[in-house]
């Protein structure tokens, strides 16, 4: 089961009987039998890697397999990340007054704007966690004010002396030209 999750043979897993064989400098080496590139690629101390197995001859690859992976991990990781957007956060207070949430209304809009998420932290302080209302109300204005341009991730929850929620951007610049293509099957 976990060789089928592999997405490349190794070592002993290559099967085929020649390799085409590119070493760890990315010269080629050229054509040989699998079992004298695995040599070769042992005497390094590096893994012999498939890397094109439809090729005709397959090329195989000497490198370190296990950093390879690293790196593709790491790549991917990044990717997604991007691919999501960077989570910013906002820390307000539950006594906070009319302007200042204003300018902090402003600055979660243009984050979200932006495509990264936002997490909104209310702190508590001393006696204030008493009336955690106070802060819940707080939350809900700025939800409320960002309705329009965002969509809840994660409700609001309380993490220590903090009560926090994560607003996402609710892409409707996405979503508008697929509503017009699917208006646009239906008339014709």
């Amino acid at each position: 089961m976990y060789r089928d999750r592999e997405p490349y043979r190794v070592n002993e897993r290559i099967r085929v009987p020649q390799v085409r064989v590119i070493g760890p400098d990315g010269k080629q080496l050229g054509i040989m039998p699998t079992r004298k590139a695995l040599d070769l690629a042992y005497e390094m101390g590096l893994d012999l890697v498939e890397v094109a197995p439809h090729a005709n001859p397959p090329v195989a690859k000497i490198m370190d397999y296990g950093k390879f992976k690293y790196e593709e991990k790491k790549k991917q990781k990044e990717a997604r990340k991007k691919a999501a957007g960077e989570l910013k956060e906002l820390s307000l207070r539950p006594n906070i007054d009319d302007h200042d949430l204003q300018v902090k209304l402003r600055k979660a809009r243009e984050i979200l704007e932006e495509g990264d998420k936002l997490k909104l932290r209310v702190f508590f302080r001393g006696r204030e966690i008493v009336h955690k209302e106070k802060g819940a109300e707080v939350l809900e204005k700025m939800i409320r004010a960002l309705e329009d341009i965002s969509l809840i991730e994660r409700p609001m929850t309380m993490e220590g002396r903090n009560m926090v929620t994560i607003l996402r951007p609710a892409r409707r610049t996405s979503q508008e030209p697929r509503e017009g293509k699917e208006g646009g099957s239906k008339d014709a």
